[in-house]
């Protein structure tokens, strides 16, 4: 599936639930003593999405890997601070939320890596470097390999018929 939003991205979505999770978790009176680990906190949250959307709207492949790792650094930040959290005993009130922040975190940072190594592998250089020219290319280049996957299965499936005729002892191509 193609993404034309970067609101639309399933990542982006989990991230945006996570840092409305931590806002709302940091309004625990145990923040008002901690106003950095408060502010620090969401604005690692933050952080997690707003790269994943500044990425996207770079519109280069090159430029979109380096914000998706500035985000996946940024849920680890927030896992850091959560495993903080756990130590401190001002927040063992909070420790069932704080289990499932780190596990949202980690599922974030998952998918963010699934989909930064995807990138990676890929020879399209981004969309601001599209033109007609390359996304005809591009399509083509598709068309040309579904075509070999069908002739491929329409020969195995051929093969198989073969042998179930009994005619399974040669070798012959069909």
């Amino acid at each position: 599936m193609k993404y034309k939003r970067f609101e639309d991205l399933p990542v982006w979505q989990a991230a945006m639930t996570l840092c409305e999770r931590i806002f709302s978790v940091t309004e625990d009176k145990a923040f008002g003593r901690k106003g950095d680990l408060r502010s620090q906190l969401q604005r690692a949250a933050i952080s997690v999405s707003n790269n994943v959307a500044e990425g996207f709207e770079r519109g280069t492949t090159r430029e979109l890997l380096t914000f998706l790792y500035i985000a996946r650094g940024s849920a680890g930040e927030v896992r850091s601070m959560l495993l903080l959290m756990e130590r401190l005993g001002d927040f063992a009130h909070l420790r069932s939320e704080i289990a499932d922040f780190k596990s949202q975190a980690e599922s974030v940072s998952r998918q963010l890596r699934a989909w930064a190594d995807s990138l990676q592998n890929s020879d399209i250089p981004g969309r601001r470097y599209l033109t007609d020219r390359t996304r005809r290319a591009a399509e083509q280049q598709k068309h040309a390999e579904a075509f070999t996957a069908k002739l491929d299965r329409m020969v195995e499936e051929g093969r198989k018929v073969k042998a179930e005729a009994g005619g399974g002892g040669g070798t012959s191509e069909i």
